[in-house]
C-alpha cells in the first residue's frame, strides 16, 4: 500500500491528513496557518511530512489551495486570504523543502473530484459542483476531468450577473444574492440592522420563528440559487449538480431547491434538473486532492512509458 501526506489549506486552518492509495484516512488532523510569512507555513508543512515519516513511506504530497491554481506550472493567480501563496511558485517550493513529488490544485476543484472519484458523482462522467458559503466557488467536470479555462475562472460561478446590471456597473451576481454573505447582508438591508450581527444560521432562526421579512428575504434567497442552478443546468447540461457548503446540511435544503426547480421547468418535461447534496463535507478538499495527485502521477507515468518506447 502507498501513503500519501494530504493538505487543504485555508485562510485560518490546514487540516492535514496521511492517506492511502484507495482515499482512507490512516491519520487525520489539523493546525492555525501561519499568517505571519510564507517560511513558516513552509516550516509548519515541513513539519508535518516529517512527522508522518518517522512511521511510514511517504510516496508524494497532494495540496488542496486557494485561488487559481496552475497545476502546471505551480503558480497561483488571483486573491485569497493567504497573500503569500500568490507570486512564488509554490509547488516547487514544497518539493524543495520536503522532498517528495508535489501536486496541488485549487480548493473547490478538490471537492469536485473527490466526489467524482468516490463520492455522490462516482457514477457519472459529466457534473457540476455549487460550493456555497459567504460567497459561491464551484467546478465544472467533465468526462471526469476538471475543466480550468483559458483565464482559470471555470467554475467560478459566484461571478455570474444575475439582476440590475443596466442599473449599476457591476449588477447583482450569483454571489452577492444567492451566497449565505449575501443573504446576510440583504436581511440587515432589510432589518436596518448590522450585518456582523448576523449569521447565516441566525437568519434561518429568525425565519423559522416567524419573522415575515427575513421569510421573505430566504424565500427570495432559495429561489436565486435554483435560478443560477437552472442556468447552468441549460449552459452544459450535466449528469448531476451537486451542492457542498455547511448549508446544504440544513434540513430540508436541497429538497426545497428541487422543488423550486420542478416549478420553473413546467414547459420543458424532458428536462432533468436534479440537485444532490455533496458526500464528504469538510474532509472533500483532502480527499479530492489525492485523487489529483494519482490523476496527475499516472498521466505523466503513461507519458514516459510512450517516449521510452
Amino acid at each position: 500500500m502507498n501513503y500519501y501526506a494530504v493538505l487543504d489549506v485555508g485562510g485560518s486552518s490546514i487540516k492535514y491528513a496521511l492517506m492511502d492509495e484507495l482515499g482512507e484516512f490512516i491519520e487525520k488532523s489539523s493546525v492555525p496557518t501561519p499568517k505571519e510569512s510564507l517560511d513558516l507555513f513552509l516550516d509548519q508543512v515541513h513539519f508535518i511530512v516529517k512527522d508522518y515519516q518517522r512511521n511510514y513511506e511517504v510516496k508524494g504530497m497532494a495540496v488542496s489551495m486557494p485561488g487559481a491554481v496552475n497545476v502546471k506550472t505551480g503558480y497561483i493567480a488571483g486573491l485569497s486570504a493567504l497573500p503569500y501563496i500568490h507570486g512564488p511558485n509554490m509547488k516547487e517550493l514544497l518539493r524543495e523543502r520536503t522532498h517528495l513529488t508535489v501536486e496541488m490544485e485549487n480548493d473547490a476543484n478538490c471537492a469536485a473530484l473527490a466526489e467524482g472519484w468516490i463520492g455522490a458523482a462516482k457514477d457519472v462522467m459529466d457534473y457540476l459542483c455549487l460550493v456555497i458559503g459567504t460567497g459561491i466557488g464551484g467546478a465544472v467536470v467533465l468526462n471526469k476531468n476538471i475543466r480550468h479555462g483559458k483565464n482559470r475562472f471555470c467554475g467560478e460561478f459566484g461571478y455570474m450577473i444575475m439582476e440590475d446590471y443596466l442599473d449599476k456597473p457591476d449588477g447583482e451576481t450569483l454571489s452577492s444574492l444567492a451566497a449565505v454573505g449575501g443573504l446576510i447582508n440583504n436581511v440587515a438591508k432589510r432589518k436596518g440592522m448590522d450585518p456582523a450581527r448576523l449569521t447565516g444560521k441566525k437568519v434561518f432562526q429568525l425565519a423559522e420563528n416567524g419573522d415575515e421579512e427575513v421569510k421573505d428575504e430566504v424565500e427570495r434567497f432559495m429561489k436565486r440559487i435554483a435560478v443560477g442552478i437552472y442556468n447552468l443546468q441549460y449552459m452544459l447540461d450535466p449528469e448531476k449538480i451537486l451542492i457542498g457548503g455547511a448549508i446544504s446540511s440544513r434540513e430540508g435544503f436541497i429538497e426545497q431547491i428541487n422543488e423550486i426547480l420542478s416549478q420553473m421547468k413546467r414547459s420543458q418535461n424532458d428536462l432533468t434538473i436534479t440537485v444532490e447534496k455533496c458526500q464528504f463535507g469538510n474532509d472533500s478538499n483532502l480527499i479530492g486532492a489525492l485523487y489529483h495527485f494519482l490523476q496527475r502521477q499516472s498521466a505523466d507515468e503513461k507519458r514516459e512509458a510512450i517516449l521510452n518506447e
